[in-house]
């Protein structure tokens, strides 16, 4: 290997990936003349988006590009195929898609539990209430069960009356009570003709305690996490109906919601950059977006009803302190959380004479 910052396996692999392809031929004889072009290209944060040296971005086609990229970046791999997908597909496969419950519902059927496998911040509890809402389940219809230390009992009551007269049974966090699920599996076995109306709705999160046979016997649905802040906001947005836009008569409550979406995204987007983004991960989810945007709308009505200033200290301490904040445990995350409100929310936002950036670095926002 000639340089020491090439992995050895990534040289071994360069030297086979020369013999695929007749432009690449000339790939390790390349490296060795233009090493200090190719270390500055390695050394970057995002090689796959940067043009690769002796235009080789040019010479080869992007899945040859992935595949160099796998020999020397292999950490880059993920978001390298992402971009190559998106380059020949287009960016539909690469965005993971809404989840759409009717059309969940309608694939089910009355011996067929539906598991969810949640990832980190997940939470379609509120969304199973909003089409049991539509489909009339709701109240004693509707049972939810957040599993637990001695919750197994309360939970198989639920089943076996729900089952019998049709109604709905929502079991959460099923991977916190891992030991009980065998016997879950054993009252799904023993349930002969269950009502038509009856569905049962399970909540876990990747574990390999889950049960082969409840799985095979299941619609098995997976949410995954909007990745970037357009997505998130998207996803915020998509929960959010015209009705509770015009819940509020203050006029700064409409851009309020959209400052709140960029911070709900903000939070649950730092996530993704391990210790660096949070010292401890948590897990944000659309509750703490919802109770928010409901902080808001209260406060900003009582202010519009009462004609006083808006309360941004309060706002600031509810939605950092209380809702968010509620959930952060270390004093620097803590810090965080609180600097984002101070540089989102203030009266500034309405400053006619300075206009207002979320960013300046590299968008314009105008």
């Amino acid at each position: 290997c000639p340089f020491t910052w090439i992995p050895e396996t990534g040289w071994k692999d360069l030297q086979m990936l020369k013999t695929l392809d007749g432009k690449l031929a000339s790939i390790c004889e390349d490296i060795k003349g233009s090493g200090e072009e190719w270390r500055e290209w390695y050394d970057d944060e995002t090689p796959e988006a940067k043009e690769m040296p002796n235009g080789y971005t040019d010479k080869i086609d992007v899945f040859k590009q992935v595949l160099l990229i796998r020999c020397l970046r292999p950490d880059r791999m993920i978001t390298a195929t992402k971009m190559m997908i998106s380059a020949k597909l287009g960016d539909y496969y690469v965005q993971p898609p809404s989840l759409v419950y009717d059309k969940i519902f309608e694939k089910s059927n009355e011996k067929m539990p539906i598991v969810f496998i949640l990832s980190p911040g997940a939470d379609p509890q509120s969304d199973v209430a909003k089409l049991g809402d539509v489909l009339g389940f709701t109240g004693t219809k509707f049972k939810f069960v957040s599993l637990g230390q001695g919750m197994g009992g309360i939970a198989q009551q639920s089943i076996e009356t729900g089952y019998q007269r049709g109604h709905w049974v929502m079991l959460q966090n099923c991977h916190l009570l891992a030991s009980w699920l065998k016997t879950l599996e054993k009252i799904l076995e023993g349930m002969h003709k269950p009502h038509k109306d009856f569905r049962l709705w399970l909540t876990t999160m990747p574990t390999s305690s889950f049960p082969m046979g409840i799985l095979q016997r299941s619609l098995k649905v997976v949410t995954e996490p909007p990745e970037g802040l357009k997505l998130n906001i998207k996803q915020s947005y998509a929960k959010i109906a015209d009705a509770d836009l015009d819940g509020c008569d203050h006029q700064a409550f409409r851009p309020l919601m959209y400052v709140l979406g960029f911070f709900h995204a903000i939070v649950q987007d730092r996530r993704k950059f391990g210790r660096i983004g949070w010292n401890v991960a948590y897990d944000f989810n659309e509750s703490d977006f919802k109770v928010s945007a409901k902080l808001l709308q209260l406060y900003l009505q009582k202010s519009y009803d009462k004609k006083e200033i808006l309360p941004w200290e309060t706002l600031r301490y509810l939605i950092g302190e209380a809702m968010y904040g509620g959930r952060v445990t270390d004093n620097y995350d803590r810090r965080i959380l609180n600097t984002y409100l101070e540089e989102y929310m203030g009266d500034f936002l309405f400053d006619e004479n300075v206009h207002f950036f979320f960013s300046q670095s590299g968008h314009d926002y105008d």
